[in-house]
């Protein structure tokens, strides 16, 4: 059974270097409902495996100057603290145990916003740039705030499904930053910020004992030659089959996980 967790890597990596996005989104569903493993188990292992793989993106992206530093320190500012308290409240409670069907639930509703989002980001963050409140003198202290508040609920998010950091927060971005941020810097900002929430996120699931760390070996060596191989596919597969497609799997994926 070893080498199929090497597939599902292998599987992600592809999607990964195809689309840019899905990594997070697809990992733990894949984990769960293809793989048996306890939804709890799959999001602390699918942490270790984003907090690992988008180190490197973030590296890169941060050495091409593709990273607004101001703006990740302010959604840190709410990521960070959101996401220990909520990895408290996992302790504490119990219903980060690796039987309790509440985080697979979570995992199952982010998953079906994440799904519309990818469909929809783009005319969401063209309606947002419309709204009146955007021409407010006080509208740049409003953006500061909120963007606290987006760091804040990612960090929740991410916590407590793994899944959120990627296209949620893009579009979080793309309403709050519209002309500061360019496309390359847009995911490389939101690439450096899903960095530490997900080591903090994956800290808590330790501690807790959701990560398998043999089945993470495995998926990172799946993933590292899928990624490379999905790069080389992006050339050929149009975005336009591949998004709909990506937003479709995650729309059943949500479905199966959320009823």
């Amino acid at each position: 059974m070893e080498w199929l967790n090497v597939l599902a890597g292998l599987l992600v990596g592809i999607i990964v270097g195809i689309t840019g996005v899905g990594g997070g989104s697809l990992m733990s569903p894949l984990l769960i409902l293809m793989f048996g493993v306890a939804p709890a188990t799959a999001i602390g292992t699918d942490l270790w495996f984003a907090a690992i793989t988008k180190s490197v993106g973030g590296y890169i992206h941060h050495r091409h100057a593709s990273v607004d530093m101001s703006v990740v320190r302010l959604l840190a500012l709410g990521s960070i603290p959101a996401a220990l308290l909520v990895g408290l409240w996992l302790w504490y409670s119990g219903i980060g145990r690796v039987d309790s069907p509440m985080l697979g639930v979570s995992l199952g509703i982010v998953l079906i916003l994440t799904s519309i989002s990818t469909l929809c980001r783009r005319r969401l963050a063209n309606y947002v740039q419309l709204l009146p409140i955007r021409s407010n003198p006080g509208f740049p202290a409003m953006k500061r705030a909120a963007t606290v508040l987006a760091g804040a609920l990612l960090g929740v998010m991410v916590t407590m499904t793994s899944v959120g950091a990627g296209a949620l927060g893009a579009i979080m971005l793309m309403a709050l930053y519209p002309r500061r941020l360019s496309l390359r810097r847009l995911v490389g900002t939101d690439i450096a910020h899903a960095v530490p929430i997900a080591f903090v996120g994956g800290i808590i699931h330790l501690l807790i004992g959701t990560v398998d760390l043999g089945l993470l070996g495995l998926l990172l060596l799946g993933s590292v030659p899928g990624i490379a191989l999905g790069a080389k596919l992006a050339t050929m597969v149009p975005e336009r089959i591949v998004q709909p497609v990506l937003a479709a799997v995650l729309l059943i994926a949500g479905l199966k996980l959320a009823l």
